[in-house]
């Protein structure tokens, strides 16, 4: 029996029937509407979007909303739009218009499916469409013969960069690099691995990308390693639940105080921390959480911050917002209970002091910092009990530091450790990563047994299946024959000499071993893979990036396979190059100040009026724990007292380092006004001490301006003026009178007082691998001015 097309009364309720009808192709239906409504002059583009944002912000009013921006997200906002404007179009439509109109836009809709080029043109403005819909569009563009999709390019890319800016990064640099590498299907995979609303951030953004950059496949890019490599699998917490977050549990207040002063911040951080973890979340975000798990089974998993600033150009973010592993081998309550905890601490950490003063010195204060959540499955396989990877690291598509002149920068540079790679990117106690120059892998900064014993990786980080938690173990605890990759990451100790292991088996339980890497580095397979990874993420960035990575071995006669996963990319931060420096070659001996030739840095500080030095000598005679960690909060008040002067620090072994017994204790907002930081080795073993280079805490500096310079009083032609740090020229007390007490500690030398009319100037040659601090007459640009006092802060 025929059937008669749906009438009523109402022309404009009619049309909404209709469209009811058809709930995929009525947004196609809607923007032929608007295109007719727009070509007869009934309303212009420019005033229907105008009434629909007016009618948007009349409706939150009506819903209870008086506070949208703390209240409703932009997504949100954005669907209480859509909605708006198609009920506007039915009106305008339905009081303007005939039904035969209508009727006639229906059938051309439905008779030129997508896939007829006719209907591919866009007919709906991207910016104002709904996410399925450009989806949708996209896809039929891409599934497009090449000379076909070649004359719809424009548009794909227009919704290509929409989709992007929408779901992943407004950071044009980004936009402009990811919207020639994503495609559609990237996007939608993306769109389905995300809960809640709001952007993935930036970890998950240069993760993504990256990946995505080194599966392409063409000679253009060089070899093909797209088999090689991968990225763990991952779920995304939008940016605007830790809003939603907020507002449920009374902790928007929190918002502002990225404006208070560093002390209050620091007064208020461990408060601010507990309150975020007495919160609750939505019930839908912790149902969509707890699919998560499911799918992840009993695999340890990692939370990740994902700040829409973080992994930026210009502004990584390094070490200053919060992960955390969770090693999922509870109750499944148990572990959705500290997957929450983990997101808590995370949302919390985004006022930590470090975030905020980094924020600050970087102009990014005033900037909406939201922080998304990345949940990734841990790489790696269990080894007795223990999970881990075989190997993990950070890598560098540029080397600032060559402890050779054969080393080239541009082949890059790794940190490379067994098992879990936070020993690779933190300043861990007694533990040195393997530092690999991928021009020469085998070229080590140590030359002889003892010091490659010495500077080698002594613990691996791990995570213990049966204790379900997170741990250190010593290296030599699953160092052993029968760890099946053995050979692959460590050398045969034979006192005198190292010797690589040929073969396992027989009565090897005896035996000790070194972590040496010495098969890996000498696998050009492996070094092929690392160095093309680098060298394309490059190109693309059109800058140096480093990455964050694991990889597992393989073995494969005669060579094994490796399978690299990125876990983060982000653009490198590097010190502008001034140029050659030039050292003075007649400095008289009693105008140095410090001498210095090895993994020297290029650049200069010119004018430096105040030397402060942490006493390595009095330093290692401290017992008590306390006072070794007052030392780190007298120099941070030091740091905030000679803000606006040119000074230089300098002190025993590793800054910020965990470790008190190895460094002073203290983090980028303790140090920030230095130039300079000089780390003193005065150790008697021969080797070269590990450095800072490619930790969080290295990345701090650099962004900062702050030179890393090491000096190691244990190489012959080394030194430093210990003369100048007499009693009698320590100002420590002058400035800081209540910590007069640290002053056999802690030394500092105004160089206008000890030589009037001069300062000190600091030059690093880090071609010719060479420093020298010296005295020289001071220019009317540094002239002398009044000592720094209380009086004037």
């Amino acid at each position: 029996m025929a059937t008669s097309p749906l009438r009523t009364t109402t022309t404009t309720l009619d049309i909404y029937i209709k469209l009811a009808q058809y709930p995929i192709a009525s947004d196609r239906i809607r923007a032929r509407m608007r295109e007719e409504l727009f070509k007869r002059g009934i309303i212009t583009e420019e005033s229907l979007e105008k009434e629909v944002e007016r009618k948007a912000i009349e409706s939150q009013e009506r819903e209870g909303i008086y506070d949208p921006f703390s209240k409703e997200s932009a997504a949100v906002f954005q669907t209480r739009k859509n909605r708006i404007r198609d009920y506007l179009t039915d009106f305008y439509f339905g009081y303007n218009l005939p039904p035969e109109l209508f009727d006639q836009l229906v059938l051309a809709s439905l008779q030129h499916q997508p896939e007829d080029t006719t209907a591919a043109e866009l007919t709906f403005n991207p910016e104002l469409a709904p996410w399925p819909m450009l989806f949708k569009q996209g896809e039929i563009y891409e599934s497009m013969p090449p000379n076909e999709r070649q004359r719809f390019s424009h548009h794909l890319e227009e919704i290509k960069v929409v989709l992007i800016k929408s779901m992943i990064s407004d950071q044009l640099k980004y936009v402009g690099i990811a919207k020639n590498i994503l495609t559609i299907g990237d996007l939608k995979d993306i769109y389905d691995r995300r809960i809640g609303e709001g952007k993935i951030g930036g970890k998950a953004a240069g993760m993504l990308l990256a990946w995505k950059a080194l599966q392409e496949r063409s000679p253009e890019t060089g070899p093909d390693i797209s088999d090689s490599v991968v990225i763990p699998e991952s779920y995304f917490l939008g940016a605007d639940v830790m809003y939603e977050f907020r507002r449920v549990n009374g902790l928007d207040h929190f918002m502002n105080e990225k404006y208070r002063p560093l002390d209050h911040i620091r007064g208020a951080y461990t408060g601010i921390i507990q309150a975020h973890m007495g919160g609750n979340f939505p019930d839908k975000i912790v149902e969509a959480l707890r699919g998560i798990l499911k799918n992840l089974g009993n695999r340890p998993v990692i939370v990740r911050s994902s700040s829409l600033l973080e992994d930026n150009f210009g502004f990584s973010f390094a070490g200053k917002y919060e992960s955390f592993f969770c090693p999922n081998q509870g109750t499944p309550d148990e572990n959705l209970q500290a997957l929450l905890d983990a997101i808590r601490q995370i949302y919390a950490s985004t006022t930590n002091p470090d975030a905020l003063l980094y924020r600050r010195r970087h102009g990014l204060l005033d900037y909406d910092e939201r922080m998304a959540i990345l949940i990734q499955a841990v790489q790696g396989h269990v080894t007795d009990h223990y999970f881990f990877p075989t190997l993990a690291g950070v890598g560098f598509s540029q080397n600032p530091f060559r402890w050779n002149a054969k080393i080239r920068r541009e082949d890059g540079f790794l940190r490379l450790v067994w098992g879990i790679g936070t020993r690779a990117v933190d300043r861990v106690s007694g533990d040195y990563p393997r530092m690999i120059a991928l021009s020469h892998p085998n070229l080590r900064p140590e030359t002889t047994a003892r010091a490659i014993r010495q500077y080698s990786q002594q613990f691996i980080d791990v995570i213990d299946i049966n204790k379900n938690d997170f741990a250190t173990l010593p290296a030599e605890t699953l160092l052993k024959p029968s760890y099946r990759e053995l050979r692959f990451v460590a050398s045969e100790d034979k006192g005198d000499y190292l010797q690589k292991i040929v073969a396992l088996g027989g009565d090897q339980d005896e035996l000790e071993y070194v972590l040496t890497f010495d098969t890996i580095t000498q696998d050009r397979k492996f070094i092929k893979l690392m160095r093309t990874a680098l060298m394309r993420l490059e190109k693309i960035y059109g800058i140096p990036v480093d990455i964050e990575f694991t990889v597992e071995v393989k073995a494969k006669y005669p060579h094994p396979d490796y399978k690299l996963s990125i876990l983060q990319c982000r653009p490198l931060s590097m010190r502008a190059d001034g140029g050659k420096v030039d050292l003075p070659t007649d400095v008289p001996p009693e105008d140095i100040v410090l001498h210095s030739f090895h993994l020297i840095p290029n650049g200069r500080v010119e004018g430096i009026r105040y030397l402060v030095l942490v006493n390595p000598h009095t330093y290692r005679t401290i017992g008590e724990r306390h006072v070794r960690i007052e030392l780190g909060r007298v120099v941070s008040r030091l740091n905030r007292i000679l803000e606006g002067e040119t000074f230089v620090l300098m002190g025993p072994g590793r800054w910020g380092s965990e470790n008190i017994e190895l460094g002073v204790k203290v983090s980028y907002s303790n140090i920030y006004n230095t130039s300079a930081l000089i780390e003193i080795g005065i150790a008697t073993e021969e080797g070269t001490p590990e450095l800072s280079y490619g930790t969080h805490f290295f990345q701090d500096l650099v962004e900062g301006g702050i030179y890393a310079l090491p000096l190691h009083l244990t190489e012959a032609e080394s030194c430093l003026a210990w003369d100048l740090f007499s009693a009698e020229n320590n100002l420590l007390a002058n400035l800081l009178p209540a910590d007069a007490e640290y002053g056999r500690y802690i030394q500092v030398v105004d160089v206008t007082a000890v030589r009037p009319g001069c300062v000190v100037n600091l030059l690093m040659d880090g071609e010719n691998d060479e420093a020298i601090a010296y005295f020289t007459r001071a220019t009317s640009e540094w002239a002398d001015d009044d000592t720094v006092s209380l009086g004037n802060f």
